[in-house]
């Protein structure tokens, strides 16, 4: 941890950068990369490098590229990490050329250089004609000899194993008899000369693989200082991602950083218990007090609580994420000093309350500032008194300093002195006495009690025991102890109203919603019926308009006619014309419904699959159903199933419709056809066939003149007209 604000913000600002790449790339490849800098520090000094240590490199190369390319490909934006990413520089000629070489920790290729291939390809020659020549004694006249039909090496060279009593039937040289003394390992003359060969030859491969690795050895020496940068620039960005991939195990957030020392946590959880079941604990210092004092019972959360403040506070300044809600917020302290656990020594002479006091000692003198203290069981190990009265004189030590200090204990003074004290907050743990089991959730203003009567009554202590102990305590600390019983029960109401009144508010705020989305639904239903009403009466006033501009036409006519009696009759019937389109106008925009079905009689039964209008909605409907006994049925009237009285409907007879009479090609002709045809955009031949049949119905419509629109474009559809 440290407490440089730039340098907390810049450690904090990677891993936001490196959580959102791992979110959107995935994570980058660091490829397993080893420490190679003592590797690089030897091939500085001009040293030549082993197998193992040239495909360290190799790989070291590798991760350089690929973290490069990680960073280059899909690029959506400008991230922190990129100064890091850009200052790695990969050299994809030296990575090859060691992969290219070196395959494995005890062997290279034989592609490594020329001399090393034709090397090679010599010794398999070597090799071969010694394998036949061999073969001759293991597999000819000479196998009744050997001890066993194989070849074998002793000391580099290729031999045969012969039995002791025939050691005279095969000329050769002489190698080591076996443990036994039963068998000779004799190299037969026809062979020596090739294994002196291969002997040669495996002499010289050894020597082209020492200039080889020494020719790598320099390559790798000549870029030791970029790949050192590389090394180094790879680490930072593995402890980076290493604190995004922390950050999405704790499901963690990076909080509000505050520009001065100070703790507002909300459902924090200790980051080392299990998350399905730490208790989060909301808790805060510094922003409304700068010491709090936490109690409670044995083991229900006060020593997880002051944990918990330490390591988020130097988790956050080591630059990760904490587990905690995102809206938490921390300042940075100058130091964190604690408190906790049992440091007694018996080689020390350290009891208890010693191991406590030389802490404390060492925290009071070198504690500065805006420091975090946190201190477990303050007071504790001596007695209750002097410990009480040293443990308030502490915290006011702490206050004087300006530390922000949280202390835990059992001590009912330090309950009081928080209660009478500005800017000391009591917090308790809470305990369920039903079940005898603590619920580890922190209540800040509240003092915890330590139920010590209670647990032990439940536990199956005497009653007279209890009630005996009751009568030891002083007044006042009884008193003290039944008012904080009685702020618990009042607590526990109010949050237990506060459930009733949060859960009733969240089913209310479900209910409006749901019933604001049904409303708008209905409106934006009624809007659209509304619409579609006003668009078909705008179509009846035309019909209607249109009506009306005909029979004014006719009156235009009859004024030419001079005859008095013919212009007073066609008067007549030209107002009533006019008359029955207005009416018929009106009652298409404005329809009168007649509701009653009293006189009407059914020409036929009522069936399934009839079509009839229900008079009561005035909606026509299909039958589902033929009519019951009572005269019931079933109507669907598009979307609406409905039953009701067959008194209430009306049979609709669905006619076919007429046949229209035929026309004659020539009527349909001189009814569709147009003064002019538009070509425009067309090529000759499409034209040509549009005008070919457009002038054959020019015909038939005995239309005299025609009009032909080609456009002017290029010229070329005018000229092909």
């Amino acid at each position: 941890p440290t407490d440089r604000e730039l340098r907390i913000r810049r450690w904090l600002g990677q891993t936001d950068a490196a959580k959102a790449l791992v979110q959107q790339k995935g994570a980058p490849p660091f490829c397993g990369v080893h420490d190679v800098q003592n590797t690089l520090e030897r091939a500085h000094k001009g040293a030549i490098l082993r197998f193992s240590e040239l495909l360290d490199i190799a790989l070291l190369l590798r991760c350089s590229r690929m973290m490069h390319d990680y960073i280059a490909d899909d690029k959506t934006g400008v991230t922190v990490l990129d100064e890091l990413f850009f200052a790695i520089v990969p050299n994809r000629r030296l990575e090859d050329r060691i992969t290219r070489s070196v395959i494995s920790e005890d062997a290279i290729a034989d592609d490594a250089s020329p001399t090393l291939a034709e090397i090679r390809r010599k010794m398999r020659a070597a090799l071969t004609r010694i394998k036949d020549v061999l073969s001759r004694y293991t597999g000819g006249d000479y196998g009744k000899y050997l001890q066993e039909n194989i070849v074998t090496t002793r000391g580099g060279r290729y031999v045969v194993p012969v039995k002791n009593e025939y050691r005279s039937e095969i000329k050769g040289l002489l190698h080591d008899p076996s443990a036994s003394g039963a068998t000779v390992f004799i190299e037969p003359m026809a062979v020596v000369e090739a294994n002196n060969e291969l002997r040669e030859l495996e002499s010289a491969e050894a020597h082209e693989i020492e200039k080889i690795l020494a020719e790598l050895s320099a390559l790798c020496r000549d870029n030791a200082a970029v790949m050192q940068k590389n090394f180094s620039q790879i680490t930072e960005l593995d402890c980076i991602f290493a604190r995004a991939e922390l950050s999405y195990r704790m499901n963690a957030v990076s909080p509000v950083l505050e520009d001065h020392p100070m703790i507002d946590l909300h459902r924090a959880r200790h980051p080392l218990l299990d998350p399905k079941t730490v208790v989060p604990v909301d808790v805060s210092l510094g922003v409304d007090f700068d010491t709090v004092v936490i109690t409670g019972p044995n083991t229900g959360g006060k020593t997880v609580t002051l944990k918990t403040l330490g390591l988020l506070a130097m988790m956050l300044q080591s630059g990760l994420h904490i587990p905690a809600r995102e809206d938490s917020r921390m300042g940075i302290f100058p130091g964190i000093w604690a408190d906790i656990g049992d440091e007694q020594s018996i080689e020390q002479s350290l009891s208890t309350f010693s191991s406590h006091m030389v802490n404390i000692v060492r925290i009071l003198s070198g504690a500065e500032p805006g420091a975090l203290v946190l201190i477990d069981e303050l007071g504790s190990g001596t007695d209750p008194v002097e410990g009480a009265a040293l443990a308030v004189s502490i915290l006011e030590e702490f206050r004087e300093l300006h530390c922000l200090c949280a202390a835990t204990t059992h001590y009912a003074e330090l309950k009081e002195y928080a209660l009478n004290t500005d800017g000391v907050c009591n917090a308790g743990c809470e305990f369920d006495v039903e079940t005898l089991k603590p619920t580890y959730r922190l209540i800040l203003g509240t003092p915890g009690r330590s139920n010590a009567f209670t647990i032990s009554q439940k536990l199956g202590v005497p009653a007279p025991v209890i009630e005996r102990a009751k009568t030891y305590v002083a007044g006042d600390r009884r008193r003290f102890e039944d008012m904080l019983e009685k702020l618990e029960r009042t607590r526990e109401e109010l949050e237990r109203e506060k459930e009733t009144e949060q859960a009733a508010r969240v089913a209310y705020e479900a209910f409006a919603k749901q019933a604001e989305n049904e409303l708008r639904q209905k409106l934006a239903g009624a809007e659209k019926e509304a619409e579609r009403m006003k668009n078909e009466a705008r179509r009846l006033l035309q019909s209607a308009r249109a009506s009306s501009d005909t029979v004014f036409s006719q009156l235009s006519e009859i004024k030419k006619i001079r005859n008095q009696a013919q212009l007073a009759e066609r008067l007549d019937e030209a107002k009533r014309a006019v008359r029955t389109s207005l009416s018929e106008a009106d009652e298409a925009v404005n329809p009168v419904v007649s509701r009653s079905n009293k006189d009407y009689v059914l020409p036929r039964p009522l069936k399934k699959g009839d079509t009839v209008l229900i008079v009561s909605l005035n909606r026509e409907g299909v039958l589902e159903s033929d009519p019951d006994k009572n005269g019931n049925v079933t109507v669907q009237a598009g979307v609406l199933h409905t039953r009701t009285k067959v008194k209430n409907l009306r049979l609709v007879e669905v006619q076919k419709p007429a046949a229209a009479p035929k026309k004659t090609v020539k009527e349909i002709v001189m009814r569709e056809f147009s003064p002019s045809i538009d070509l425009r955009g067309m090529i000759g031949d499409d034209a040509w066939f549009m005008v070919d049949k457009y002038l054959d119905d020019a015909k038939l419509a005995q239309v005299q003149s025609v009009t032909l629109i080609h456009g002017k474009g290029t010229g070329a559809l005018r000229k092909a007209l």
